[in-house]
C-alpha cells in the first residue's frame, strides 16, 4: 500500500488548533509542536498526520488516557 502524505499550509494549522501564529512557533522551538516542512523559498506545511497525531495527544491528555 502506498503510504501518502498531505502537507496542510500554516493558515490552515492555525485554524485547526485554534493557536495564533507565534504560539505555534514557539511551540516548535520547544519541540512541543511538529515541525515544518520547508516547501518553497518562503514556504512551509505541516504534515497533516503528524499535526493530526499531535491533536489527539491533547485530548488523550485531557481525557486522562495513558496516565499513571
Amino acid at each position: 500500500m502506498k503510504d501518502t502524505k498531505k502537507l496542510e499550509r500554516l493558515n490552515d494549522v492555525i485554524d485547526r488548533t485554534g493557536y495564533s501564529r507565534a504560539w505555534i512557533y514557539e511551540l516548535i522551538k520547544k519541540n512541543s509542536f511538529p515541525k515544518p516542512v520547508k516547501i518553497g523559498a518562503r514556504s512551509i506545511a505541516f504534515v497533516e498526520s503528524e499535526v493530526d497525531a499531535w491533536i489527539n495527544e491533547r485530548i488523550a491528555e485531557r481525557d486522562g488516557v495513558g496516565a499513571n
